[in-house]
């Protein structure tokens, strides 16, 4: 099946069944079913296994599907079974925030370079990073072949600083500033608008909805 005929929701709950998958593995839990994993996760055990067969047929009669193996498959298929190497724009509270956080590697991803174009900000030390200027940003990305960036800067540098991370060859963009990146099509942008989020909390909150909440992604 080509990529764009896989609904986006379906993708999106990949990462949740990898979590669940994830803890029952540190449960010493070896065999899962599709109705099991669904319970966990509220979801059908139709919609597992619907969201599973775009992807390959990973279950196996009488067992359910191996708790080490789909995790291998669903990391495969998401492209983390690697580390990948990420670069950082902007070292304020938000930047120190994610270059602190230890989660990432665990996911398959790693902060190699913080830039920013403060230069009070610029040399000095968070955790094993140095800040470089944002001019250097083309030789580190061409030094560790870098495709992937996170944008922690202020709404109005963001699309300034998206311009410069393209012009350099920078394939996906996780940013993290409230406002839509205009990028070339095969430029993937993943936002995160922490604003927005707390939005649609309050208004689920209101409406007494305690559904699992990954609907955002439609």
């Amino acid at each position: 099946m080509r990529n764009e005929e896989i609904p986006n929701p379906a993708v999106y709950r990949l990462s949740f069944y990898l979590r669940q998958l994830e803890s029952f593995h540190r449960g010493d839990r070896h065999t899962i079913s599709s109705k099991q994993l669904g319970e966990a996760l509220g979801y059908s055990d139709a919609q597992v296994r619907k969201d599973l067969a775009y992807f390959g047929q990973f279950g196996h009669p009488g067992i359910g599907y191996r708790v080490d193996e789909l995790i291998h498959q669903l990391k495969k298929i998401l492209g983390t079974d690697k580390i990948s190497h990420v670069l950082l724009v902007g070292a304020g509270n938000l930047g120190r925030a994610l270059l602190a956080y230890k989660g990432f590697v665990h996911k398959g991803f790693k902060i190699v370079a913080i830039f920013d174009a403060d230069a009070t900000k610029v040399g000095r030390k968070i955790g094993d990073l140095l800040v470089r200027s944002d001019q250097d940003i083309a030789s580190v990305v061409a030094e560790l072949q870098i495709r992937v960036a996170m944008l922690a800067v202020p709404v109005q540098a963001a699309q300034a600083v998206a311009d410069q991370l393209l012009a350099v060859g920078i394939k996906g963009i996780l940013n993290f500033a409230p406002i839509a990146l205009n990028v070339p099509g095969d430029v993937v942008v993943q936002s995160v608008d922490l604003a927005l989020q707390l939005e649609q909390l309050s208004f689920r909150m209101t409406l007494g909805d305690s559904s699992p909440g990954d609907e955002s992604s439609l």
